[in-house]
């Protein structure tokens, strides 16, 4: 029996890691060939060897999505491949957590370049492709920031409201011509770099345990699950999802605080 996503060819941006790397296992898993986009060459080979061991095709491609110029090489890079495109995932991204007036001019840009700009320049990488062939689907992992405000995170939450209001406007332009766009907003993911976080305090058990009390399942989310859920998005399994966002949360979103 074939898979989800047989012989589907997908773009992953930050694949090399954390949330980007489950979703290249669980989309090679599926049957699809996989462009590992990463700009770290280190993390983004070994990906592809890994990809490779399991008997999957792929294709690394030293990408900075920052660069408009070496998103729209990834994209020609993928088609002289492979011949289409079906498929992005625009996962790269990079925390800028700071006080508003605290903020300096260079880590304001710095966010926006990769949180917002870096999805907009693979879009408009791969969106050409994707029209010429009838049809695609995009798939931005925006935030939990994306819809709510958390004190000192200032930038990063306007990039990832940006991001929102990117997929809801691409999604509805183009969806006549079979492309959708929707997005996946995770929450408190466990990550190594979450892991990393904990381990600065004196004991990170504690710490952890803290977090996972804050979430109504009584822990947080798993990369695989964020991967799933954007693999879902990515499939012929949603065919009338568009122009909008999945919380991958547990709930905590709609949790009741006093």
């Amino acid at each position: 029996m074939s898979g989800r996503l047989q012989d589907k060819i997908a773009i992953i941006t930050g694949a090399g890691r954390g949330i980007g790397a489950a979703t290249a296992r669980a989309f090679a898993g599926a049957g699809a060939v996989v462009v590992i986009a990463e700009r770290d060459k280190d993390t983004g080979s070994a990906m592809a060897a890994e990809l490779a061991e399991l008997g999957a095709r792929s294709l690394f491609l030293e990408t900075d999505v920052a660069d408009i110029r070496a998103a729209e090489a990834a994209a020609q890079a993928a088609l002289a491949a492979f011949g289409r495109i079906d498929v992005l995932v625009n996962n790269a991204g990079i925390n800028v957590f700071h006080e508003p007036l605290e903020t300096t001019e260079a880590e304001w840009k710095r966010c926006f370049a990769v949180d917002l700009e870096g999805v907009w320049h693979m879009c408009k990488a791969v969106l050409p492709a994707m029209l010429s062939q009838g049809g695609g689907s995009i798939v931005n992992i925006a935030s939990s920031h994306s819809t709510t405000i958390i004190p000192d995170t200032f930038p990063y939450p306007v990039a990832k409201h940006g991001l929102l209001g990117l997929t809801r406007a691409l999604g509805i332009q183009y969806a006549a011509r079979g492309v959708r766009v929707n997005a996946v907003s995770p929450g408190y993911i466990e990550t190594d770099l979450a892991r990393d976080y904990w381990n600065t305090f004196p004991d990170p058990v504690a710490e952890k345990q803290k977090v996972y009390d804050l979430h109504p399942p009584r822990r947080i989310g798993r990369p695989e699950e964020v991967a799933m859920t954007a693999l879902f998005l990515a499939s012929d399994e949603a065919p009338f999802i568009n122009a909008t966002s999945i919380a991958i949360d547990g709930g905590r979103s709609v949790l009741y605080h006093d």
